[in-house]
């Protein structure tokens, strides 16, 4: 299983302190015995700009990532691999209504995996494992290591998003901390087709958009307890306003452990409404 351990991006005493902070277990599990008598918090978000690039990759290796009791959807030995990079819209508790725009906007990019079905004791639904989840705010990064399993965040030491008319440029410099390194540099295409390797296993572009964007769900390992925590999620993505990429540039700091059977399949989801709408140990 892959390593989520929290470093900072800088170096020296206070990165330490912070680390240590991140990464407490006796913080997480007095978090955990109090938030478990308490309602979920839905948080929303008016996201926009989600740069999606996958890569299809060797399932064998993949699967090594995985806990117990974890199953990747595969067909042919093969299995999705996506990497989706955003800026918020005002994230925070969906309760405060209109006062949300008083919130700030981070980046946030999520590495995730696909299941072949829910784990036990969890509904079945469409749903990811994730793999990395990396943040430019440090209150963003740290909130969601302090209060939340579903989301093991990193902190980016230098992270951009800047999406045009025409093109999109995604990266994250990790600095000294765990975050790892992307490079994505796109253009927007008219061409909705897809290459053999997609088309053998999706049929065409919607399809394959469609399986990779609308999920319900998302798995995230805990290692202090050895549990598997479970997280449902509103994201009605439009299709129909989903538009083509084609990356010149798809460097991915995983890439090495989820070696690519196939070229990036990339594309834009220009804005989605995103709602958080529970959080539970399996």
């Amino acid at each position: 299983m892959h390593d989520n351990t929290y470093r900072h991006p800088r170096a020296g005493r206070c990165g330490r302190l912070l680390a240590a902070l991140a990464n407490s277990t006796r913080f997480a599990h007095m978090r955990q015995a109090v938030m478990a008598r308490l309602p979920f918090l839905t948080l929303h978000s008016d996201v926009r700009d989600v740069v999606y690039v996958n890569w299809l990759v060797d399932a064998h290796a993949a699967q090594q990532l995985m806990p117990a009791g974890v199953t990747l959807w595969q067909r042919d030995g093969k299995t999705p691999f996506t990497v989706l990079t955003y800026r918020h819209g005002h994230f925070g508790p969906a309760l405060l209504g209109p006062l949300r725009r008083l919130l700030p906007s981070p980046l946030q990019s999520n590495w995730r995996l696909y299941l072949e079905h829910t784990p036990p004791g969890a509904p079945a639904m469409p749903c990811v494992y994730f793999l990395k989840n990396i943040m430019d705010s440090l209150p963003h990064a740290l909130g969601t290591r302090l209060f939340s399993d579903i989301l093991p965040t990193h902190l980016a030491a230098d992270m951009t998003h800047a999406v045009t008319a025409t093109q999109a440029r995604c990266t994250i410099a990790p600095g000294a901390g765990s975050a790892p390194t992307l490079d994505i540099q796109a253009h927007i295409a008219e061409d909705k087709t897809l290459d053999a390797d997609w088309q053998h296993l999706f049929g065409n572009w919607r399809d394959a958009v469609a399986f990779l964007a609308c999920q319900d769900a998302a798995v995230a390992a805990v290692p202090r307890n050895g549990r598997l925590v479970f997280g449902e999620i509103d994201l009605p993505v439009d299709l129909d306003q989903v538009q083509a990429l084609t990356a010149s540039r798809a460097d991915c700091g995983l890439l090495a452990q989820l070696p690519p059977v196939s070229t990036p399949l990339a594309f834009l989801v220009p804005n989605v409404s995103f709602k958080a709408l529970s959080e539970r140990l399996l």
